[in-house]
């Protein structure tokens, strides 16, 4: 099963503030400690909304709103994508967090909220896509996404995320039509050498949130009321500039939602984004880490 953490922002990430050589450290060490599980498939930090935008679609048209957003206790700071064999294994994971007082990614208070959703796999869609060929088609094409194409240090990061909405926290499944243009627009961003990877994830009623405050890891099941602020999916992409991310954005399925979806399009940090507190030991760690992510297997071998 596979799980993502979404770390919740707060005015200091909001700002640009970044976190000390200490919280890296120990931000640091706890990928260590996934890695060697077997369990992190991947993790990165977001810049601030004010980086960003937002695209909403009418009617199948999209109107570009850019950063900031007003609602920062909502948008999303930074996330890992691990894989493990339940939902409480997951959420153990989250309570891990080195989001001790005093060292939260972005709050000296020692506050913070990590939001944890499961993600889509192949056999959570419907038998109708089976009997269609599609899923066969979507094994094949992950299976290629999986080792291509390979990210680009000179190009940009960006990942949109799609917001919910009431068909997708009510698992309404998609359309066979839907999964069709989905399929079609994530592979002609791979022959461009765009796409790096997309997924969907399960409505928050099989999500759980944990909140830090001051040392104390309090768990708060799903579903959540607030469907609007929250995310059904991602894709990430790689792209000269964020005017380019965006005109990729504006180019998302028509079908989708019955033309009326809302996109976020958020930059992912990169290794020239942090100063002197991301120490050249630090970047050698982080580097590794992200070596034994490429190379490991699923489950780990004992």
């Amino acid at each position: 099963m596979r799980f993502m953490m979404l770390i919740k922002s707060d005015e200091q990430s909001e700002a640009g503030v970044m976190p000390d050589e200490k919280l890296v450290s120990e931000m640091v060490k706890y990928n260590e400690d996934l890695v060697k599980a077997g369990a992190l498939l991947a993790a990165e930090g977001l810049h601030q909304t004010s980086k960003g935008a937002r695209i909403k679609f009418s009617g199948g048209k999209p109107t570009v709103t850019p950063g900031p957003f007003a609602r920062t206790g909502e948008a999303i700071a930074g996330y890992w994508i691990i894989q493990v064999k339940s939902k409480q294994e997951a959420i153990d994971w989250a309570r891990r967090i080195p989001f001790e007082a005093g060292e939260t990614p972005a709050n000296s208070d020692g506050v913070g909220e990590v939001e944890v959703r499961q993600i889509f796999e192949l056999e959570d869609f419907p038998v109708s896509a089976e009997e269609s060929g599609w899923r066969e088609k979507e094994a094949e094409f992950r299976e290629g996404s999986a080792q291509s194409p390979a990210v680009d240090p000179k190009l940009k990061r960006f990942v949109i995320f799609r917001k919910a909405d009431k068909d997708t926290e009510a698992n309404v499944a998609a359309s066979e039509e839907l999964l069709a243009a989905m399929g079609a627009y994530n592979e002609e961003g791979i022959n461009a050498g765009v796409f790096l990877a997309g997924e969907g994830l399960q409505p928050s009623s099989k999500g759980a949130r944990v909140r830090y405050s001051r040392g104390k890891r309090t768990v708060i099941d799903g579903p959540f009321a607030d469907s609007k602020e929250l995310i059904a999916g991602f894709t990430m992409l790689q792209a000269p500039s964020k005017e380019e991310a965006l005109a990729w954005s504006k180019r998302w399925p028509a079908l989708d939602g019955g033309g009326e979806v809302e996109l976020e399009l958020r930059q992912v940090f990169g290794e020239d984004d942090f100063g002197a507190e991301f120490t050249p030991e630090l970047r050698e760690a982080e580097a590794r880490q992200r070596a034994q992510i490429a190379a490991q297997q699923w489950p780990p071998e004992h």
